[in-house]
Parts: C-alpha cells; sequence; structure tokens
C-alpha cells in the first residue's frame, strides 16, 4: 500500500493544533488586537487562513461537503459573527477536509491538475502547488497571529 500525503505533510496537523490552542482562550477585545493600525486584526488573520483553506481545498479542488463554501470568505464578514467559538469551528472544520485529503491521497495523487478560471484566462495547479501553497500560508499567517499576541503581552504559538 502507498504512503499517504498525511505521512508526507506530518507536522502540519500538530501546527493546525497549535493555532486552535492559540485562538480558543482570546477574549472578544484580543481578536481584534493588531501590529499597526493598518494591519489586519487577529480575528480577521485567522478568518484569512480559514477561508483560504475553504478556497482552494473546497472551490477549486472541490474536496469537502457543501457546508464547507460556507466558509470561503469570512475574512470578508462584519467582526462580530467572528466570535472565538466560531473561528475555532472553521479551523477544526476546514482541517477536517484537508486531513480527508492528505489521509485518502498519496505521492500518486499529487499531479492531478485543478483549474481556477479568472476573468480573462483560466490557470492549471497541481495538488502539489495547491498543498504547499495552503501549507505555507498556515504557517506564515499563524506565526503573525503570534507574534500579535506577543507583542500585546498575550501567550502565542506554544512551539
Amino acid at each position: 500500500m502507498a504512503t499517504t500525503l498525511a505521512a508526507l505533510f506530518a507536522g502540519w496537523d500538530l501546527h493546525q493544533q497549535r493555532i486552535v490552542q492559540m485562538i480558543a482562550p482570546l477574549t472578544p477585545e484580543q481578536l481584534l488586537l493588531r501590529s499597526a493600525p493598518d494591519m489586519w486584526h487577529v480575528s480577521i488573520l485567522a478568518a484569512h487562513v480559514i477561508g483560504t483553506r475553504a478556497f482552494w481545498f473546497h472551490e477549486i479542488m472541490r474536496e469537502g461537503p457543501p457546508e464547507m463554501a460556507g466558509w470561503s470568505g469570512l475574512d470578508d464578514i462584519d467582526e462580530s459573527a467572528r466570535t472565538v467559538e466560531r473561528l475555532v469551528q472553521g479551523l477544526d472544520e476546514t482541517w477536517a477536509m484537508i486531513g480527508a485529503v492528505l489521509a485518502r491521497c498519496t505521492a500518486d495523487d499529487l499531479d492531478a491538475t485543478f483549474e481556477r478560471v479568472y476573468p480573462t484566462h483560466t490557470r492549471l495547479f497541481t495538488r502539489q502547488s495547491l498543498l504547499l501553497r495552503v501549507l505555507t500560508h498556515d504557517a506564515h499567517h499563524g506565526g503573525e497571529i503570534s507574534q500579535i499576541l506577543g507583542m500585546h503581552g498575550v501567550m502565542g504559538m506554544d512551539w
């Protein structure tokens, strides 16, 4: 039996757990912390992680149940809709979708292609490129959230 992508991407699940552990205890006020007045606050960044996962995995790769579409664009909605509970739910549900892909697919599936249609052209992405895109996006914004919290004396990610 071929090795699944879960083995090849081992550690991403731990990063997911650490993001959730970092977000879950935050107060509504802490969700609004930011590094500078013109930068996104923690709530938007967490919602952006969720929305990006839903966009690339659900809308482009057609993974997950139809309800997953509700997580796309979470970073575009009013802050009052982004409670800690909703953010944790979004992180968990989008991770379940990602985890299912990693558990099902093998290295042989990395070359599968997916189309993204733009107004002026269509672009093809491989599964490998999309996995790396979302993994690095998670790491980048997870670290950014951790740094913002640390700047304000709040415990960030437990590395």
